[in-house]
């Protein structure tokens, strides 16, 4: 009977999941929001400072390789 009993515990995780009881969740449209505030404020600050990024990438790549 045992087996059974870790089945039947899994089952009812499983279905208060997705009866949404679960107060663990999550906000879906906040983590979205997040994500897409997130990938704007990169190309805020990639956009108009694109040459200098490179520029500082190229440059401590160069220093750390020795290369040139």
């Amino acid at each position: 009977m045992r087996p059974f009993a870790h089945l039947t515990a899994a089952l009812a995780a499983l279905a208060a999941r997705y009866r949404a009881d679960d107060p663990e969740r999550g906000d879906v449209p906040g983590w979205v929001m997040i994500t897409v505030m997130t990938a704007a404020l990169v190309l805020a600050i990639l956009i108009p400072f694109r040459t200098a990024i490179v520029d500082a990438v190229t440059n401590a790549l160069t220093s750390v390789t020795g290369a040139g």
